[in-house]
């Protein structure tokens, strides 16, 4: 397909194709592997996304940074530990649908539907598309289709890896009064009261659909994330020990992210019917403090 002037498609490194976005509203760019947002820089704004700086660029290989997609389930699979976590879309190889761009950014749609390696994985048939807006915010939506004859369930997420200054200066806002489940500890739902800190290894999956605020005051800016089709919120930072153990992420860098998952988890359980669609939505503006 033809490409707007603002994108071009490279392959960085060889073999590995990548969608570069420079347009005056924004900068960004998007790997076709998992179609995966690696970089958002609105005009006049730092990057906002995370990217490891050992990142593996492969094909078949998951991102560590960006905003890599968790489907058709979240976390390790629920009946078979030897199917990969976070499901299998994010090692695919989508294609480009649509790329266009206005005055204000660029949009693009990458898609990816059944094939018989999938259906190894995961029996059913699906239509996905991402939706990406890339300008003053950045909008991403995942749009799941059952294609199929008979219903299907699903889990997910937009995993999405913030850039802060430190992660321990930092706090969350918008999920006071909302009770969470700690991953690492116990399934117990427990309550937050007030603003979240990160000061140890936080991997927390929230009942809530509200709005998050993270409000960095090193460097000087708040990250507003909206979402939509979600009931459930992830704030993760694997904070020390866990990063050692995690190849593709320098030791050190863990004060430098934190994720805000738009998810569908826990008990938001999404059944879609034949014919059906499920929208999965986060969107993320930078304000200057």
């Amino acid at each position: 397909m033809t490409l707007p002037p603002s994108v071009t498609l490279i392959e960085e490194p060889a073999g590995y194709p990548i969608l570069v976005i420079e347009h005056s509203a924004v900068t960004g760019r998007i790997a076709l592997n998992g179609a995966h947002v690696t970089d958002w820089i609105p005009d006049g704004h730092d990057p906002v996304l995370y990217m490891s700086a050992e990142a593996v660029l492969e094909p078949g290989k998951p991102i560590r940074g960006g905003i890599p997609i968790c489907w058709p389930w979240f976390g390790p699979h629920p009946t078979d530990s030897s199917k990969p976590a976070h499901g299998f879309v994010r090692t695919q190889m989508w294609e480009v649908d649509v790329a266009r761009e206005t005055t204000a950014g660029v949009d693009i749609v990458l898609k990816l539907s059944d094939s018989s390696e999938s259906k190894a994985l995961w029996p059913h048939s699906f239509a996905l598309r991402l939706h990406v807006h890339l300008g003053a915010s950045l909008q991403v939506t995942l749009q799941a289709t059952n294609t199929g004859s008979s219903p299907w369930s699903m889990t997910g997420a937009l995993h999405t890896y913030l850039n802060v200054e430190d992660v321990t200066k930092i706090a969350v806002h918008g999920l006071h009064g909302t009770h969470y489940v700690e991953g690492r500890l116990s399934p117990e739902k427990r309550p937050q009261q007030g603003t979240v800190v990160i000061d140890q290894e936080v991997d927390r999956m929230y009942i809530s659909d509200a709005t998050v605020i993270v409000h960095d005051p090193v460097w000087g800016r708040e990250l507003v994330l909206e979402k939509a089709g979600s009931l459930a919120t992830v704030v993760w930072n694997p904070w020390i020990e866990k990063s050692k153990r995690l190849s593709d992420l320098p030791d050190e860098a863990y004060p430098m992210f934190l994720c805000i998952e738009a998810a569908n988890a826990g008990e938001d359980v999404v059944t879609i019917e034949p014919g059906q669609e499920h929208l999965l939505m986060q969107r993320i503006e930078v304000r200057k403090l």
